[in-house]
């Protein structure tokens, strides 16, 4: 019997992308999977059909081959698009492998023996969540929403269907022992039987509910700790809120994300925190003291010397960040900014008038403004000029 066209079995145009490749073989390899429909030849045949001609358009140098001779590419040696006949009675070769995983959950590495039971340990997954930077200092409790595949309740995770939930038969496809064994040129590859995933059994009666996956999609609900002392990009492992594994299998963890969110006063570095505070000119130039908030609620009164220029700093010890696990804290630094007076009124604009005289006669005011004109006079003075 004449093989089908593999872009008609996959139902893919011939210029189809890779992408576009992998999401048709998905769709349908989902649909004709044995799991999901035990005991139909024809299904197990087409699905058989789908993953050799996804076999060979996956791969750029087997389609080009493909797209110049057609299946004659391949007649040479009797092996297939694998390179060789499969032994120990596979029927699958190596395109279902490549996203096995991605379509359900991870079951590569399961068991190989006889009839283990549970297999396929959930996938774990990962969100995000976000954080003031208050919460950060402090700790808090945070509520997430998570959808995913959790145990089925109707068949307690065991994807059998009525009481005689153990009731399972020898899988067909790797014979019982959870491996098939490919002979790929002078290679044997031995790799996890698709169709049990490891077990060497099938569930002969599926739950109808699962469809003897043994889980089902769901959203939860779950509460995460959030230390006292977290950085922005700290991730938190929450051990077994992962995907449900298939049929009673082990969870996977839930990974979570934690990004701090841009405060309006702070910035932090490490455990250290730097507050920007501006002062009037005069403030900075007669000196006096400032209240400044800190991480913890409190306020802190800073004695600003005369004379203060913008980019001095004065350093708060302890009054920092919480250091993460650790009872220590970083210190705080308050940076000044000193600040050009605006929208002057006529008496402002004649009081400084009044000062700018008094420093001309002085000369000691702005000694780094009068040290650098006289550097530039010593220039000129230098040019002849």
């Amino acid at each position: 019997m004449a093989k089908r066209d593999y872009y008609e079995i996959l139902g893919a145009a011939r210029d189809a992308g890779e992408e576009d490749l992998k999401k048709a073989f998905r769709k349908l390899a989902m649909k004709y999977h044995p799991d999901r429909n035990p005991g139909d030849k024809e299904a197990e045949a087409r699905f058989k059909e789908l993953n050799e001609a996804y076999d060979v358009l996956k791969d750029a140098e087997k389609r080009a081959a493909y797209d110049r001779f057609g299946h004659a590419a391949f007649e040479q040696g009797g092996g297939g698009p694998g390179g060789g006949g499969f032994a120990g009675g596979n029927p699958f070769g190596g395109a279902f492998e490549d996203i096995f995983e991605e379509m359900f959950g991870g079951l590569r590495g399961g068991a190989g023996a006889r009839g283990r039971g549970p297999v396929g340990r959930g996938s774990d997954l990962r969100t995000g969540i976000e954080v003031t930077l208050e919460e950060a200092f402090a700790g808090a409790k945070k509520t997430i929403r998570v959808s995913s595949f959790a145990p089925c309740e109707a068949c307690k995770g065991t994807g059998a269907e009525g009481p005689a939930q153990q009731a399972a038969a020898t899988c067909g496809t790797c014979g019982g022992s959870g491996k098939i064994r490919a002979q790929q040129g002078f290679f044997l590859i031995e790799r996890t039987c698709p169709t049990c995933a490891g077990s060497g059994r099938v569930i002969k009666n599926p739950c109808k509910v699962c469809a003897g996956q043994g889980r089902v999609q769901r959203d939860r609900t779950l509460s995460v700790g959030i230390p006292a002392g977290v950085e922005d990009g700290t991730r938190i492992r929450l051990s077994g809120e992962g995907e449900a594994g298939l049929r009673g299998a082990p969870p996977g963890d839930l990974y979570v994300d934690v990004g701090v969110r841009a405060h309006p006063i702070f910035q932090r570095d490490g455990a250290n925190i730097f507050v920007q505070v501006p002062l009037r000119m005069t403030q900075a130039a007669l000196g006096g003291a400032v209240e400044v908030p800190t991480i913890d609620g409190s306020r802190q009164k800073v004695q600003i010397p005369a004379g203060t220029q913008t980019g001095d700093q004065f350093r708060l010890r302890g009054k920092g960040f919480s250091v993460l696990r650790s009872a220590a804290r970083g210190d705080m630094h308050v940076v000044v900014k000193v600040e050009t007076p605006q929208n002057l009124s006529k008496r402002q604009q004649e009081l400084l008038a009044e000062f700018e005289r008094e420093c001309d006669k002085t000369g000691k005011s702005s000694p780094e403004s009068e040290g650098f004109f006289a550097k530039v006079k010593e220039f000129f003075d230098g040019l002849g000029r």
